[in-house]
C-alpha cells in the first residue's frame, strides 16, 4: 500500500496537506495561523470514528487513554512492582487493585503485558508470559473484579494473544509489527482490536544501528504494508490502530518527531494512531537542563527526577493528542486525563472565539481602514 501523501512544510512550518485535512484531536485543533475555525463546520469523519474490538466499540470522538500495567520484573518503568524479580507469577490481587485504580482514574483501555520490550531486553517464553498475564485477565474479565473497559494484551506472540483473547481480552497490542506469522489469523478469528506497531528487528538489538533516510515515509510505508497484510488476512480495517513505535529502534529526535506525526500517519494509513511516549528515554535530552534526567540527578533528588519524567510524559501526551492521536498509552493515567481535559478546553475555546476565520476578520478590518 503506497503512502497517500508526502508532507510539504511551508515557510511557517505548517504542512498545508495537514492543514487542509485538519487536525482532528479536538474538533479542529489549534495548529497555526492558517488553521481556521471554519474547519469545524466541515464533516469530520476522523472525529466520529470508532475502534471496533472483541467486546464492543470504543468511540474515538476524543483522545483515549490506555493505561499501562506491566506484569514483569524488568520493564524499564515499573518492572518488579507487580511481579517480583525472579518470579513467574504476579500478585494477582495487587494487580487487580492497580487496574481498578487506573479505571477509577478514567483509563479507557488497560494494556497488560508479561514481556518487557525495553531496549536490550531478551525474549520471554510464551509459557512465562501466560503465567504472568492470564490470572489477571481472568479476574478482570468476569466476576466481582470485572472492569467495564476493554483489556489489551501487549505481546508479540500469537499463542499468548490467542490465550489472552479467550480469557477475556478485547485488543491485541503487537509492538513487533506482526512479526509472528500467526498473529493476523488470531486477530481475525477473535475479532480483536489490533494495534499494529513499527519496529525494526528485535528489542534486544533495535537500538544498535538506527538509521532512516526519510523517517516519515519509511515508517508510514511499513505501517501501510502491515495494515494491508492484516486486512488481506481477514482483519477489518475498523479494528486496526497503528503505532509508529516511539522509542523502538528510533533515535531521540526520531521519537520526538513521531509524537507529533499522528495526523500525517492517520492520513497515510487510513487508520487511527496510538502514541506511546510515556516515560520514554527520548525525553532525557529535553529534560537534561533540569538535572533530574541523568543518573546523578536521579540519585541526588529522586523526587525531582520523577516529577520531570511525569511533566515530560504529560507534555508528550498533550502534543500527541493535539496532533491527531486517537489513543495515548501512558503510565500516569490520572495526570494525563487532567492534562488532556485542560488542553481540550483550550482548543475548544479557541475555536469558539475564532469565528469567523481570523484571516477573514483581519482582511475586513484592513478594508475598513
Amino acid at each position: 500500500m503506497p503512502i497517500r501523501y508526502a508532507p510539504q512544510p511551508t515557510q511557517d512550518g505548517i504542512d498545508p496537506g495537514l492543514a487542509a485535512a485538519g487536525h482532528r484531536g479536538w474538533a479542529s485543533g489549534v495548529r497555526g495561523a492558517n488553521m481556521t475555525a471554519a474547519m469545524v463546520d466541515e464533516p469530520d469523519a476522523a472525529a466520529a470514528a470508532a475502534w471496533l474490538h472483541a467486546t464492543g466499540t470504543l468511540s474515538l470522538s476524543r483522545p483515549r487513554v490506555m493505561g499501562v500495567v506491566n506484569l514483569t520484573p524488568d520493564s524499564f518503568s515499573d518492572g518488579g512492582v507487580l511481579v517480583a524479580e525472579g518470579a513467574d507469577t504476579p500478585n494477582v490481587s495487587v494487580a487487580v487493585r492497580r487496574v481498578r485504580q487506573l479505571v477509577a482514574e478514567q483509563a479507557d483501555i488497560i494494556d497488560l503485558g508479561g514481556e518487557s520490550t525495553r531496549p536490550g531486553s531478551d525474549p520471554v517464553s510464551d509459557a512465562r508470559q501466560l503465567r504472568r498475564v492470564l490470572p489477571v485477565i481472568e479476574r478482570l474479565a468476569a466476576g466481582p473484579d470485572a472492569v467495564d473497559v476493554p483489556l489489551s494484551i501487549d505481546t508479540r506472540s500469537a499463542a499468548v494473544a490467542e490465550a489472552a483473547m479467550r480469557a477475556g481480552a478485547s485488543i491485541i497490542n503487537d509492538v513487533s509489527g506482526l512479526s509472528d506469522p500467526a498473529m493476523i489469523a488470531v486477530a481475525a478469528r477473535s475479532n480483536a482490536g489490533l494495534v499494529v506497531s513499527h519496529l525494526r528487528g528485535e528489542p534486544r538489538t533495535m537500538q544498535d544501528d538506527v538509521h532512516f533516510s526519510d523517517l516519515l515515509v519509511e515508517v508510514g510505508e511499513a505501517l501501510c504494508a502491515a495494515v494491508t497484510r492484516a486486512v488481506d488476512g481477514g482483519v477489518e480495517r475498523a479494528r486496526i490502530v497503528v503505532d509508529p513505535g516511539v522509542g523502538f529502534g528510533k533515535s531521540a529526535e526520531h521519537s520526538a518527531a513521531l509524537v507529533a506525526a499522528s495526523a500525517w500517519l492517520r492520513d497515510a494509513t487510513g487508520c487511527p494512531v496510538l502514541i506511546g511516549a510515556s516515560r520514554k528515554s527520548f525525553m532525557r535530552s529535553a529534560l537534561a537542563s533540569s538535572g533530574a534526567s541523568d543518573a546523578a540527578g536521579r540519585k541526588a533528588n529522586p523526587r525531582a527526577h520523577d516529577d520531570a519524567r511525569l511533566v515530560g510524559s504529560l507534555a508528550a501526551a498533550v502534543v500527541a493528542a493535539e496532533r491527531g492521536a486517537a489513543v495515548v498509552r501512558v503510565h500516569d493515567v490520572e495526570h494525563t486525563v487532567h492534562a488532556l481535559a485542560v488542553a481540550g478546553m483550550v482548543a475548544q475555546s479557541w475555536v469558539s472565539v475564532a469565528r469567523p476565520p481570523l484571516h477573514a476578520r483581519t482582511a475586513a478590518g484592513e478594508d475598513a481602514r
